[in-house]
């Protein structure tokens, strides 16, 4: 899991799109914009652990916090906590703070991505817990954790429990767990291949422009048939 740090999101796009058989067009990543708060940290890579909340609505009971920290302790890390927020779009409190991302990375997690908001930016920041969300605020209402271990809609996108999820500044993706075995190996494929065709054909020097326009065609033709002779696909180009 760890090693698919190595990459963007994009990147980890472009391997699972060879692999899957689902719609690359329509499923997986995130359907609206999101805000990466620190995107100095690069990419973040976890099962995704999940939660409800609704910080403008009182109602709810408060005396929940240790049955929801036990879940989020029972699933092997590293892990993401993947947070609906009820109150979207009118999000008016965090679950995320100073004292919250501390505790949960004490219960193993290294993220967050919420449809709500998050404050204590610089605390989160220190203690090394990174943030996608929908907006800053200033204070937490009535939150605290609603429904856990269901699955989740933020940002346009349903996530289940226990979903390998690859996040950065980007955006993020959730894995289908039947494509967890394949997209480390086509990561890497992928962004040699690029490495090797495109990328250099677009940078090579002193060409004239026809010369250019002739180097990417090949350059695109090998590097669909490098896909395709692996995977199947075409590729990107």
């Amino acid at each position: 899991m760890h090693r698919l740090q190595r990459w963007n999101t994009p990147s980890v796009y472009n391997g699972w799109e060879q692999i899957t058989r689902h719609d690359v067009a329509a499923d997986g990543f995130n359907l609206e914009e999101t805000r990466d708060f620190m995107p100095q940290m690069g990419p973040m890579v976890g099962r995704a652990v999940t939660v409800v909340v609704e910080p403008s609505n009182p109602a709810h009971p408060k005396d929940v916090w240790a049955q929801y920290r036990r879940y989020v302790a029972s699933v092997p890390g590293p892990k993401i906590v993947v947070v609906q927020d009820l109150d979207k779009p009118r999000t008016i409190g965090s679950f995320w703070g100073e004292v919250n991302s501390n505790a949960h990375r004490a219960l193993g997690c290294v993220g967050t991505i919420t449809d709500g908001a998050i404050r204590d930016l610089d605390e989160m920041t220190g203690a090394g817990f990174k943030a996608i969300a929908r907006r800053l605020c200033v204070g937490h209402a009535h939150v605290v954790p609603v429904r856990w271990g269901v699955p989740v809609e933020v940002f346009g996108r349903v996530v289940e429990p226990g979903r390998l999820v690859h996040a950065d500044k980007h955006g993020f993706l959730a894995i289908p767990p039947e494509d967890e075995a394949g997209v480390l190996e086509a990561v890497g494929f992928m962004d040699a291949n690029e490495c090797a065709t495109v990328i250099p054909a677009a940078r090579q020097a002193g060409r004239s422009l026809e010369e250019v326009i002739k180097d990417l065609e090949a350059a695109g033709t090998a590097f669909a048939e490098a896909a395709r002779d692996r995977f199947g696909g075409h590729g990107e180009w």
